[in-house]
């Protein structure tokens, strides 16, 4: 991950004013009562020639950060960098956690007798098809910052904005948190402190009285998803993620909240395969993934990978140099993280979930790599039972954390003379080809310079379709490329055999 800025010392944000006056009128002419949230870190400044409110963050004898609201204007700048939810510190520890949008309306919700946070960003400037660009996941950090409050909270109450940023906040907050515990309020105006203005506070807490839990299991009616049908009606079906290969877009596209099942024979190219995937993604759109990757050593891994995005060898007499080497580590420590029991317990399908929780929280991570599934520590009365629950325990963690999840199973046995092996052929039982959204196989036929890649289930037909394309692999770097770009290397002029 890259490394955070360091957040302004006290001395950056200089002496903190306070004009009483001023901070009571600004409030009143919002409906906020002064004496009400007189406990509430506020200040007063000039910033940019405009008289402004000072939003304190974090503890008055050294804070991180004030935002400032011009009192006239809607203008808005900051000094420093806050990193942490605004309120934590005047929080109810009887009382849910709840979270809004703005300082505003928490100190609105105060006035209804609620204490809430408010998020240091605002709502997302990036939304599309209703989620948040993955381009902005670095600025969820004040979600890990809070870990502790949020994992004693039952509930996790959202106040949001009644608009496509608000809905598009409630939904990346809920992937980090887990949606299981999140709640959400509706408002009869757009926001908190609007709605204390035109309504009063009982308004507020009646909204809270009637909050209703996010959809994840039970009993649904079509409103309850009244923004995806807009986005489907307005948008039409939302295709996956590319590749980033041509070729293999039409059959396979990576769908947030799914799970692609990829065998295949030793030595056909899996693991590579993934990884490819995974850094054309990371550079195409900024995701970040975790990988639970058992036979690879970490150092190892990231060396492969560092081939991927710098496209020259690690290794050898016309490697990568030491800058470009820098520079692949350092764009691998954004997007990937490694998922490693260093005590040498045993890992279970629950452990990593319960690490990836963590990096989602932390980082916004939107894809698992679990490779390959048979060391983990399965539980069970037979083999078959074990692995129908461990595919129902990550179909249902990467349905409410909307990630994507790779599992490598190998066949249960190598198939020469059969063609390359699909779900029914993947060792331990039929459930690999009944649960997964996406079923591929990375397959190399004997003496061929070309890898196949082939999809033998598909359970939308907007993500991808049953079919089958050719794909070159270059041994010195690891890449893959499309079956027409030339890609023999310059630097031994011929395919050769590779062991992965």
């Amino acid at each position: 991950m890259k490394q955070e800025t360091k957040p302004a010392a006290p001395a950056e944000i200089g002496h903190i004013e306070k004009d009483q006056a001023a901070i009571d009128s600004w409030l009143t002419g919002r409906g906020i009562d002064p004496a009400l949230v007189a406990d509430y870190p506020l200040c007063t400044g000039v910033r940019y020639g405009k008289e402004c409110i000072g939003f304190v963050y974090g503890p008055s004898s050294q804070p991180e950060a004030i935002k400032w609201r011009a009192i006239h204007t809607k203008s808005f700048t900051q000094t420093g960098a806050a990193r942490s939810f605004w309120g934590i510190d005047q929080l109810d520890p009887e009382q849910d956690l709840i979270i809004c949008e703005g300082e505003a309306d928490v100190l609105a919700l105060a006035c209804a007798g609620i204490r809430a946070v408010s998020v240091p960003n605002g709502a997302p400037s990036k939304v599309s098809a209703g989620t948040v660009d993955p381009s902005e996941d670095g600025k969820y950090s004040y979600v890990w910052a809070a870990r502790h409050i949020i994992e004693k909270s039952s509930r996790v109450v959202f106040f949001p904005d009644a608009d496509a940023p608000g809905e598009a906040l409630v939904e990346e907050l809920a992937r980090r948190i887990g949606r299981a515990k999140c709640w959400k309020v509706s408002l009869p105006e757009k926001d908190a402190n609007e709605t204390l203005s035109k309504h009063g506070p009982e308004a507020l807490q009646e909204a809270l009285r009637a909050a209703q839990p996010l959809p994840l299991e039970g009993i649904y009616t079509a409103d309850d998803f009244a923004q995806q049908i807009d986005t489907l009606y307005s948008e039409g079906v939302v295709r996956g993620a590319s590749t980033g290969m041509e070729s293999v877009d039409p059959y396979y596209t990576i769908m947030p909240g799914q799970l692609s099942v990829v065998t295949g024979l030793p030595g056909s190219g899996k693991s590579e395969f993934i990884d490819q995937i995974m850094v054309n993604i990371a550079m195409q759109k900024g995701w970040r993934f975790a990988i639970a990757s058992f036979e690879n050593p970490i150092a190892m891994h990231v060396a492969k990978l560092s081939e991927k995005v710098i496209g020259k060898p690690f290794f050898g007499d016309e490697r990568m140099t030491e800058q470009e080497k820098d520079y692949a580590t350092s764009f691998i420590s954004e997007h990937f993280v490694f998922l490693q029991s260093r005590d040498g317990t045993p890992s279970t399908v629950q452990s990593i979930i319960d690490r990836t929780k963590q990096a989602i929280m932390r980082l916004g991570v939107r894809g698992l790599v679990i490779d390959p599934y048979n060391y983990l520590e399965l539980t069970g009365d037979s083999e078959h039972q074990a692995i129908n629950r461990m595919l129902s325990d990550i179909i249902l963690f990467a349905k409410s954390h909307e990630i994507h999840v790779w599992f490598v199973a190998h066949p249960s046995k190598q198939l020469p003379d059969s063609g390359p092996p699909v779900g029914q052929h993947i060792s331990g039982s039929a459930a690999w080809f009944a649960k997964c959204d996406m079923g591929i196989t990375i397959h190399r036929s004997k003496g061929s310079m070309d890898n196949e890649l082939h999809v033998w289930k598909s359970r939308f037909k907007w993500v991808g379709q049953i079919g089958s394309t050719v794909l070159k692999y270059e041994r010195q770097t690891g890449r893959f490329y499309d079956s027409k770009a030339p890609i023999i290397s310059e630097r031994s002029g011929e395919w050769d055999e590779w062991d992965f």
